[in-house]
């Protein structure tokens, strides 16, 4: 900030220069040198530029005077720059109207931030109160995330206790039977000067008696001022508030000398110094003035009771002090604010309770444990509720707020098979039934037999009271009920397990069901909505539990069921008992209609549905026309599924027709018939597990499976949804029925192509290219229309992949080699032998050690033989 406020009088002094006629022909970079610049030479209105340049960046006189002191001027030359503003500044206030009051400018101030980062090197932010300090108040004027400013108000009537000084901008407005302004500053020996009036003495005047003063001598000149009869009235008051240095001194987070808005409170000061550490006071602040303490400042009364002492406006040189505290108190416990309090001598815990906003609603209020430090050891005292007011409080004392004990004193629970459980009140005799009319009665399945009573004692034991409940309610026994009872009634499903159904196969909705008694196989399939088309009714069984033990290992009785097609009740129909799971088989050889595709060079290529589980290619060709003259039976393709293959389960496909059809009914204004329907489709269509995700399930985890065994081996395996499986197109056609004719699944796809004529290089070739096919040519001389083999091609693994999908690869037999023949469409592929591996310096080393220790082994040897003979 200081480098923007030195910068913003550079300019200002250089914007001067450059207008100056310098005869001394200096240019005007050397006039960014203040010291340079001579008063005298300076016109009117180049002094009016540089205080409108000085105005602009917030700068008082004053302080503008100052900077330019700092950045070298003289102080002779400092000295008439003054004068000479005093004048431009008073000669520009005569002659102005009524109607020049308009443009005035609103009062203003510097920003209290820039004047302190200007003139005072920045300090570094106070360290943040740590929580477990809990000092009340000392977060009041510095907190991590907000901040309160307390910045003094300028829209406001300048009030009749502000102390005038050097710096204020004073405006004297005269009106009524005479009008007139003056605009004049309180030049630094305390005067205001006013057009053809003089000085007037007001430093150190309040705005009441400044304006008495005033009044005074302009009267001298307005003769109708005075009397009870005036005519003529006069009021003052302030522009720009001058700046005043206020020393912050004591237990502060950031002490100094601050520079500050004349209409500063001691709050504002307060505020620039971060506030009172952890030692200071906030009871006992100090402001002096010439040597004397003219207040005090309680920082409680403005967080308690909001009261901020407003009123007391500091003036230039006041010194705040913030001395050590003087004796502090803990509240903690059930109170609102549980914190570190500082209090006064003839204070009461009353007063502690609330500064601490008082009792929270589960406080005990009837009794304050406090703990009091004496002359030699710690004691403790109790402080009941009626001498809250007169205990005095004492440094270092510790009060601790209880709370209410967590227990009733009439209290019974009813829990269980009732129709409001929960917490009642115990009146004087209340007993089990009128407890349980209280609750409005029993549920149905209340277990009459027999309900229980846990009760507690004085010495917190309890005990368990059995009471017949059917007596109870009959009226022939009476239960009376003390505090703390709980009575339980079970119901009659809690003592047992939940009984429930299980159905499963071939109907709509198979799952788990409630078990009902007098329940049939009908009533279950009913409720599962009904067989499905692939249902065979013929074929229902019911798994039933074996409940006792049985010595032949058998864990369930098979019976077979012989189901109503109609679902109707008959004298046959088997009730069902608890946990029985019902299971409908399919039809034997039921399948939705599988279909197949024929492409290519056929008459009639397109979708096929397969007659039965036995057609072949060669029936599908003949019922496409069979091929066309342009075929190349040859490369003919059966493109087959893996089972990998994402494809609909016959509910998933059903479930899509359903959607289409709700597509076609739904026109807009549709029938009362297509309405029950539509809306019976769309509970059909609701989303649901169905048995195309199973399969995907199944066949992530084959996946899955599959790429662990890869990763074991070193090898990445392929997974494929489809694969290509080669045919013999020519021998199907020639002999239908045989081994080459294979039987067709759903989804195959019969690809045949058009005639081709051209052979593609792949591979470690020298020139990769796709050449014409010419019969009787051997494969060396498709090579070497490529080129030839590449130096790392890896000759005898070369194979030859034809146009249906067929591999053949290379052989050889007694370093003869033996290459495929090539047919049209082929693919001649050269697989690389791959990158050499250079030997690493350990490998050499393990290499020739090795080769020297047999070297060694095989001349010992020798040695030996030598010797024996």
């Amino acid at each position: 900030m200081i480098k923007f406020l030195n910068l913003v009088l550079v300019q200002a002094m250089m914007g001067l220069a450059l207008l100056l006629a310098v005869p001394q022909g200096v240019n005007a970079q050397s006039m960014s040198d203040v010291a340079t610049i001579k008063v005298d030479e300076l016109s009117d209105d180049q002094v009016r530029t540089l205080l409108q340049k000085a105005k602009d960046a917030g700068l008082s006189n004053t302080e503008l005077l100052e900077m330019a002191r700092s950045r070298g001027m003289a102080n002779a030359e400092v000295e008439k720059l003054a004068q000479r503003i005093e004048q431009v500044e008073t000669s520009s206030k005569t002659g102005k109207n009524s109607s020049t009051l308009a443009n005035r400018k609103p009062r203003q101030q510097a920003n209290q931030q820039e004047i302190q980062q200007g003139f005072y090197a920045k300090k570094e932010q106070p360290t943040e109160v740590k929580k477990k300090d809990s000092y009340f108040g000392l977060d009041l004027f510095y907190q991590k995330d907000r901040q309160l400013t307390f910045e003094p108000n300028l829209n406001m009537a300048t009030p009749d206790s502000y102390v005038l000084g050097p710096g204020d901008l004073v405006y004297v407005d005269v009106y009524g039977a005479s009008e007139n302004y003056y605009e004049s500053t309180v030049t630094p020996e305390g005067n205001l000067l006013l057009e053809n009036i003089g000085p007037i003495g007001v430093s150190g005047l309040s705005i009441a008696e400044a304006t008495r003063v005033i009044k005074n001598r302009l009267s001298r000149f307005y003769a109708d001022m005075q009397g009870d009869d005036a005519s003529t009235f006069m009021q003052i008051s302030l522009g720009n508030v001058r700046s005043i240095k206020v020393h912050l001194v004591g237990e502060l987070r950031l002490p100094g000398t601050f520079t500050l808005s004349a209409f500063s409170t001691v709050f504002n000061a307060l505020y620039a110094a971060g506030g009172p550490t952890k030692n200071g006071t906030m009871r006992n602040i100090k402001v002096m003035r010439n040597n004397k303490q003219v207040a005090t400042v309680d920082a409680y009364d403005f967080l308690v009771n909001g009261k901020a002492n407003m009123d007391l406006q500091l003036q230039d040189q006041d010194v705040i002090l913030v001395e050590p505290y003087q004796s502090r108190v803990t509240l903690q416990g059930a109170v609102k604010r549980p914190m570190v309090f500082e209090v006064k001598g003839d204070e009461s815990f009353a007063d502690v309770l609330d500064y601490a906003g008082g009792f929270t609603d589960n406080a005990y209020k009837d009794k304050i444990s406090v703990t009091r430090i004496t002359d030699k050891e710690k004691t403790v005292s109790d402080v009941y509720n009626g001498q809250f007011d007169i205990f005095t409080v004492k440094a270092g004392d510790h009060y601790t707020v209880g709370t209410v004990l967590d227990r009733y004193n009439n209290r019974v629970q009813l829990k269980g098979a009732v129709f409001r459980e929960g917490n009642y009140a115990l009146s004087d005799g209340l007993t089990l039934s009128q407890l349980i009319a209280r609750a409005d009665g029993l549920r149905g399945d209340a277990y009459l037999d027999r309900a229980s009573i846990l009760r507690t004692h004085d010495d917190l034991s309890t005990s368990v009271i059995q009471v017949d409940l059917k007596e109870v309610m009959n009226g022939t026994e009476e239960v009376y009920l003390e505090e703390e009872d709980i009575v339980r009634i079970s119901s009659i499903y809690d003592l047992k397990d939940e009984y429930y159904l299980k159905i499963s196969g071939e109907v709509r909705d198979p799952g788990i069901y409630p078990y009902s008694t007098e329940m049939t196989v009908e009533d279950l399939i009913q409720r599962a909505g009904g067989f499905t088309e692939s249902a065979s009714k013929n074929d229902v069984e019911i798994a039933r539990r074996i409940l006792e033990d049985r010595e032949n290992g058998e864990i369930a009785d098979l019976i077979p069921v012989e189901v109503n097609p109609d679902l109707d009740a008959t004298a046959s129909s088997i009730t069902l008992a608890p946990y029985d799971n019902i299971i409908v088989r399919r039809k034997p050889n039921f399948a939705l209609e599988r279909i197949v595709m024929v492409e290519g060079q056929v008459n009639a290529p397109g979708e096929f549905a397969l007659r039965d589980t036995e057609e072949r290619i060669s029936d599908v060709i003949s019922r496409a026309g069979g091929l066309t003259g342009y075929a190349y039976p040859a490369g003919a393709t059966l493109i087959r599924r893996t089972e990998y293959y994402h494809t609909e389960s016959e509910k998933l496909r059903k479930q899509k027709n359903l959607e289409k059809l709700l597509d076609r009914i739904d026109n807009g204004d549709p029938s009362e018939a297509q309405a029950r329907q539509m809306r019976r489709l769309e509970r059909e269509t609701q989303d649901s597990l169905s048995e195309q995700e199973k399969r995907d399930l199944i066949a992530q985890s084959r996946q899955e499976t599959l790429h662990d065994i890869g990763q074991g081996e070193g090898t990445a395996i392929k997974i494929k949804e489809t694969e290509a499986i080669a045919i013999d197109l020519n021998a199907i056609i020639e002999q239908p029925g045989s081994k080459y004719d294979l039987i067709l699944e759903e989804g195959d796809i019969i690809s045949v192509p058009k005639q081709l004529q051209t052979v593609r290089m792949r591979g470690d070739v020298i020139y990769p290219t796709t050449v014409r096919h010419e019969d009787f040519r051997s494969m060396k001389y498709y090579i070497d229309r490529a080129g030839g083999f590449d130096n790392r091609a890896n000759r005898k693994r070369t194979y030859v992949v034809y146009a249906n999908g067929e591999v053949a690869r290379t052989k050889s037999f007694l370093g003869l080699k033996s290459y495929p023949r090539i047919e049209p469409g082929s693919e001649v592929i050269v697989p690389s032998k791959g990158p050499r591996v250079p030997l690493r310096i350990g490998e050499i080393i393990g290499l020739t050690s090795g080769l020297a220790t047999l070297a060694l082994v095989i001349s010992q040897i020798n040695f030996d033989n030598g010797s024996g003979n």
